[in-house]
């Protein structure tokens, strides 16, 4: 088992953290989203808002937060930060996804920067119309660190949304510790790629440059010539990104640029892309491992000869048969703990050295089949290796009314099928051999940049 040498952020060092946030902004007229709102204008918000959250009918009352400006988000933070209201993150601004939301939470109030088709009785709160003095926001008392801030809600591969807390701990300890980690400062600009509604957008994007005093890029960029104009036109320094964007960019220019740090999560990088990002830029990407449920675990950086992921500083970690168990300040509160306190993840794990490890995938990803034991990470690492495949996504299906599985590979490329499966009886068992293959243009993607397994799935299910 490997521990943490130090307790980086101690409940002291929170709560002058803390302390110093809600005392209002060191730099009233910064800009907190660049050419849009200043840290004023995030307090003020905040301070309106904590008016709303105080007459809520209930303790127990959530609020649900839909709104898209960075701003926005930061200062409904900040308010739950002062009185305590979680704030309910929806996984899509939709009419329906908000009326399941309501099912399930039974959320009152709305914060939101647009008007929205909300369920039937909900009250909208606009910050922009109801300000206040930054002067109350700050609180008498200390803030409980380990209260509940926010609930997250993921689609899941299932479609039924998933929940995970999120206390103040998890979010600002991990927040603060990467803020230092990484030397972010006032003079960072943060120009990001994915929402802010997913834990890494959120705290890359939102809460990590709130505690450093930057500033951040208002979009969210995605194709290309968006992503090489933000970078250069706003002097961005920061990068936050996912794996399919490093992909798009891949053979573009992006020199001249005031860029320092890049980083991507949400999936494994791609080694040729990480390279190319490298050559063009002179900055190797940083990866972030974690989960919305353990928070951040490890990096590392590739440019700089890091195969295997070092854990976090505070985080300690052990490996049982094969499977990463953490634990930390950041893993959400309702998960189930080992009586250490240690967490299993999904995610398989070898040692490499005395604090890293490799990632082998994940646990649910070794299958049996016609008996026979089959790692799909495995599978689609080998496929990955062939001529003419771009990116490749291996996927396993039930058969014969779920008594078995069935292997089945979407593959990005220029291919011919019959050519291609040829070759894979040269570096696939048979019993590994992928039962049904579709080659497209382009894998699709969700909003956070993850492989979109549902509508994979889906491909694969209309021809059975």
């Amino acid at each position: 088992m490997m521990t943490a040498e130090t307790a980086i952020c101690s409940d002291k060092h929170l709560e002058e953290h803390i302390r110093r946030i809600m005392s209002g902004p060191g730099r009233a007229e910064k800009e907190f989203v660049v050419s849009g709102y200043t840290y004023e204008d995030v307090y003020e918000m905040a301070s309106g808002l904590r008016s709303s959250f105080s007459s809520l009918h209930s303790d127990n009352s959530t609020v649900c937060l839909c709104a898209e400006n960075k701003a926005v988000i930061a200062a409904a933070l900040l308010a739950s930060l002062a009185v305590g209201p979680p704030l309910v993150l929806p996984y899509a601004h939709s009419p329906h996804v908000l009326t399941e939301m309501h099912r399930l939470t039974g959320f009152e109030t709305a914060v939101t920067d647009t008007q929205r088709e909300l369920p039937a009785g909900v009250k909208t709160v606009f910050p922009e119309h109801r300000r206040g003095m930054v002067s109350s926001l700050s609180c008498e008392s200390p803030v409980d660190p380990d209260v509940e801030l926010l609930r997250l809600y993921t689609g899941g591969s299932t479609g039924k949304p998933m929940i995970w807390s999120k206390t103040v701990r998890n979010l600002f300890s991990e927040a603060i510790y990467l803020s230092g980690k990484f030397d972010i400062s006032h003079r960072d600009r943060f120009v990001s790629t994915v929402s802010p509604y997913h834990i890494y957008g959120l705290l890359f994007s939102v809460i990590i440059p709130l505690v450093s005093s930057a500033s951040v890029l208002g979009g969210i960029y995605s194709f290309p010539h968006e992503i090489i104009s933000a970078i250069k036109n706003d002097s961005a320094t920061v990068l936050v990104s996912v794996p399919m964007h490093y992909r798009v960019l891949r053979g573009h220019a992006i020199s001249g640029s005031a860029l320092r740090l890049a980083f991507s999560s949400a999936g494994i990088l791609d080694k040729a892309d990480g390279d190319d990002f490298h050559r063009r830029t002179g900055l190797g990407v940083f990866e972030i491992y974690g989960s919305t449920e353990t928070g951040g675990i490890a990096s590392r950086c590739r440019a700089k000869e890091e195969s295997a992921f070092r854990p976090f500083d505070n985080i300690d970690w052990k490996i049982v048969d094969e499977r990463l168990h953490v634990r930390s300040d950041f893993v959400s509160p309702e998960i189930e703990r080992a009586p250490d306190g240690f967490v299993a993840t999904f995610d398989r794990a070898r040692r490499h050295d005395d604090n890293s490890f490799l990632l082998l995938g994940r646990s649910d990803t070794v299958i049996k089949v016609g008996g026979k034991r089959v790692d799909l990470e495995e599978v689609r690492s080998k496929l990955n290796e062939l001529p003419g495949v771009r990116d490749c996504v291996v996927i396993s299906l039930p058969v014969d009314g779920g008594r078995e599985n069935a292997i089945a590979a979407l593959i990005e490329g220029n291919l011919d099928k019959a050519g291609f499966r040829l070759s894979l009886s040269d570096v696939l068992e048979p019993y590994a051999l992928p039962r049904s293959i579709k080659i497209v243009d382009n894998i699709p993607y969700t909003a956070t940049g993850k492989y979109d397994r549902k509508a994979i799935e889906q491909m694969f299910r209309m021809e059975c």
